[in-house]
């Protein structure tokens, strides 16, 4: 069975916890201990009905205000999937939650209230959807029993999102499915109130929508984490280079290229802790020996084939600030992590800043605050070995961390 990891996203409200509540109700996804105990939570709220937000609001401070403050990591399967949902949060404060969340997502579901219609969060989310190069968006206009089920209210929310998308260039397959997350209408089943609507359930369409591979198998990649020497009477002569292969396959035999020395050999053997595997591909952490004694430390690269990565002090990136406290300005001092590899970085220039609504580029603005998304070129004091994050995911993304508080202040995308 494959995997599919989704993210869901909206605005305050919009039902995204209750939608993933109503998803592991209805697909029998739910143990009885757990369904009790969301229903004696229910009566002591006062709720109505069943409250399936609960399933996925864990926190107090989530359940008191009935809203989703952390990303929630919920996991479940059917006969044909199985699933990795990151439930996010809608309040724009929590921005930088959500592209946590959507940074390893193969699909976003994107929920829109039927009554509000496309507003300035789901703009929001479809740009971090597209920016962090989610092809696949599902568009759930949630709420339609609010509206009396209304097929000109749902193909006018379709056509305004439409409208703003098409200045999006990653959104390859955009999907549009009225429901209610409240009632069951098209989640699991099929909804008898809205038969103008003829596509398939959001269930039907998780099961069946063709994501491909997400990593790239074509540029071979593999960042040392550890060099392993066991000094046992077993393993005297054992040197191995451990790490996550970041892309491509990596076979014994084939020559390879070490970075930054430049130095070449051969891979002798791939081990894992179930034996020497015949090849390593994305993203498998493994242990490779190479024929020659070359020095390798963590952080270095080893890279197989004819198209190297880039390597450079200078970094082109978007970035999206994390901290609440810090502000980002030119000239500012970080710790930059990418791969394996750990350097310090300087800020040479912001170059601009995107407003979220227009899509427009704001120059001349010398600061970035919280969950603000723009341009900005760094300059490292080591050279980094990259690819562009359009290209690779895990060899084109890194963090900044503040030097003093060793806090994470921004996630950032190699252009």
């Amino acid at each position: 069975m494959d995997l599919l990891r989704f993210t869901t996203a909206g605005s305050v409200d919009d039902g995204k916890s209750t939608l993933i509540g109503r998803l592991l109700y209805d697909s029998k996804n739910i143990f009885e201990d757990q369904l009790e105990a969301v229903e004696a939570s229910s009566r002591k709220r006062g709720d109505e009905n069943v409250n399936l937000a609960l399933l996925t609001d864990g926190l107090r401070s989530e359940r008191e205000q009935g809203i989703t403050i952390d990303v929630a990591y919920r996991y479940f399967a059917t006969p044909k999937r199985k699933f990795i949902i990151a439930d996010t949060p809608g309040h724009i404060q929590y921005t930088r939650n959500m592209v946590t969340g959507a940074s390893t997502a193969n699909l976003a579901i994107v929920l829109v209230d039927a009554r509000k219609g496309v507003i300035e969060q789901t703009m929001r989310h479809a740009f971090i959807a597209n920016l962090l190069r989610i092809q696949h968006v599902v568009i759930a206009v949630n709420k339609m029993d609010l509206v009396d089920y209304s097929e000109d209210v749902f193909n006018n929310i379709r056509a305004e999102f439409q409208k703003f998308a098409s200045r999006l260039d990653n959104l390859i397959d955009v999907s549009f499915i009225p429901l209610s997350a409240l009632k069951g209408d098209n989640v699991v089943d099929k909804s008898e109130n809205m038969p103008w609507y003829q596509g398939p359930t959001l269930l039907y369409h998780l099961e069946t929508v063709y994501v491909g591979a997400q990593e790239n198998h074509v540029d071979a990649r593999f960042p040392v984490q550890w060099v392993i020497r066991p000094q046992s009477d077993k393993w005297h002569d054992f040197r191995g280079y451990a790490g996550r292969v970041a892309g491509g396959v990596f076979k014994p035999g084939d020559e390879v290229t070490v970075f930054p020395s430049g130095f070449k050999s051969k891979i002798k053997s791939i081990h894992s802790p179930d034996g020497e595997l015949k090849e390593a591909f994305a993203p498998i952490s493994t242990t490779i020996t190479l024929e020659d004694e070359i020095d390798i430390s963590r952080g270095d690269m080893i890279v197989k084939g004819n198209n190297p990565p880039k390597s450079g002090q200078d970094i082109e990136a978007m970035i999206c600030w994390f901290s609440s406290t810090k502000t980002l300005n030119p000239r500012g001092r970080y710790v930059i992590r990418h791969t394996t590899k750990e350097a310090k970085a300087v800020v040479s220039e912001i170059r601009y800043k995107v407003d979220i609504n227009t899509l427009h580029k704001i120059e001349g603005d010398p600061q970035f605050t919280l969950n603000e998304i723009g341009r900005i070129s760094l300059r490292t004091s080591s050279p980094l070995f990259y690819d562009s994050y359009r290209r690779n995911r895990n060899t084109g993304s890194f963090i900044l961390i503040d030097e003093g508080t060793n806090e994470t202040v921004a996630a950032g995308m190699i252009v």
